[in-house]
């Protein structure tokens, strides 16, 4: 038998003016009779996606009964429903690195960043910011460098405008929950048109990139040559695969055109230029650059922030028009706790689209939906009364097999020891993490 087959480079990129795109995993990236579970060109670790919702969930109606298998999810998470075997609910950890230290009063909405690290971070307003090295941070830093970005740090609400923070807090604990050193936060990027150009822009060419967009072409058109060239080595299915991605990365820049259009018809609206005013928009953009990210290998790593501590958007989508800061202290009253609830339940209703890409994108021997460990954080169990206990967390994902769903697990201790469990499924072996006492048992 003779073996004809050409192997094409996992890191293959094409190139155009301003233009450096990445290829999703195809079979010509794998070794002839190798099987791809083997295959060098397959993930050996999870990709990792931390999601960080401020002012956890109320109460009432996210908890759950006994700890085990989950057959129905509470108001707040029924969403999931259809993805219940991929999620685990962890309950019964306690934010400590988030509540005031001893002796001290306040700030509980200026201790956000340390979601991801379990390290409570320095009261300072001057230059001297320390919180801790991030979990999201220690897996790029030992699985992503190989990679064209280590991470990529994503928002959905726009801090530009966050010039000061109270008590006695700057606001780099506010505006990030992903830190790269102890002293080092770094941005969330908020508008989709500039992550997709970080994706997939040559940095290089910021001319050639400028006068690409003045002219209203596509990002593909500057690589229609190198396309044809290579779909002429590929075989059909490969080609299908590569034709799909492209399709995909056609369809996020004709919406990325048609926010910028609606903008220049609406001088009013109050979100910055090239950002969608409906957050349900907004979101699914970025949940389309995420997974393109992923199945392009450009990044193995992200975080997103849903909103920052304080925040003051509304959401008309989950039919209550109060903010979400306002929203969150409710004062117990059973209509306002209920809005609150809804507001809750609309956050998580946003996520089973990105749950439906991860799925439909073959990886592998998988999907990125079982090659992704994805963990939501919070850093409050009760906002109303300002409350670090008892913080509701999910694990969703397969992990490259590392996590199984469909449970609700009730633990003991700091969140840090979530963490901690977080980087052993993501293969980070370290004893310990911020104030952590052990692994949470899966």
């Amino acid at each position: 038998m003779i073996i004809t087959k050409k192997r094409l480079s996992r890191r293959a990129l094409l190139r155009g003016a301003g233009v450096t795109l990445a290829l999703p995993l195809l079979d010509s990236m794998v070794p002839a009779l190798t099987p791809l579970a083997k295959a060098a060109v397959t993930p050996k670790t999870a990709r990792f996606i931390g999601i960080f919702n401020p002012h956890g969930w109320a109460p009432e109606y996210w908890q759950l009964g006994s700890p085990g298998p989950v057959s129905e999810l509470p108001f707040v998470l029924k969403p999931l429903d259809a993805w219940r075997d991929s999620v685990t609910v962890v309950s019964g950890l306690d934010a400590t690195a988030s509540m005031p230290p001893p002796g001290e009063t306040g700030g509980d909405h200026s201790r956000s960043a340390a979601v991801f690290s379990g390290v409570p971070p320095k009261k300072t307003v001057s230059e001297d910011i320390y919180l801790g090295t991030t979990i999201d941070q220690m897996i790029a830093q030992q699985y992503g460098q190989d990679n064209a970005l280590p991470s990529i740090q994503l928002g959905i609400e726009d801090q530009s405008a966050l010039a000061t923070c109270p008590w006695g807090y700057s606001c780099a604990y506010v505006n990030s929950v992903s830190w790269a050193s102890a002293t080092k936060p770094l941005p969330h990027e908020a508008n989709p048109q500039l992550v997709f150009e970080r994706l997939f822009g040559d940095g290089s060419n910021p001319r050639e990139r400028l006068a690409r967009k003045q002219a209203k072409a596509s990002l593909l058109d500057a690589v229609t040559g190198e396309i044809a060239r290579l779909n002429n080595k590929l075989p059909g299915a490969d080609r299908a695969r590569l034709n799909e991605y492209l399709e995909d990365i056609r369809e996020i820049e004709r919406r990325l055109h048609n926010v910028a259009k609606s903008a220049e018809q609406s001088p009013d609206a109050e979100v910055p230029f090239g950002i969608p005013e409906s957050f349900t928009e907004h979101i699914n953009l970025m949940w389309d650059l995420q997974a393109l990210a992923f199945r392009a290998d450009i990044t193995r790593v992200s975080t997103l922030m849903y909103a920052h501590d304080v925040s003051m958007r509304s959401y008309p989508e989950s039919g209550v028009a109060t903010a979400n800061h306002a929203a969150s202290h409710h004062g117990g009253a059973s209509k306002r706790v209920e809005d609150w609830a809804k507001i809750n339940r609309y956050h998580v209703q946003c996520l089973p689209y990105f749950l439906n890409k991860l799925k439909s994108m073959p990886d592998g021997d998988g999907t990125l939906l079982d090659h992704t460990l994805i963990l939501w954080a919070t850093n409050m169990g009760d906002s109303n009364f300002h409350s670090h206990r008892n913080v509701a967390h999910m694990l969703i994902g397969g992990a490259m097999g590392q996590h199984k769903g469909g449970r609700h697990i009730k633990a003991e201790g700091s969140t840090a020891n979530l963490l901690l469990t977080a980087l052993h499924l993501c293969g980070v072996e370290k004893d310990r993490i911020g104030d952590s006492s052990g692994p949470v048992l899966l």
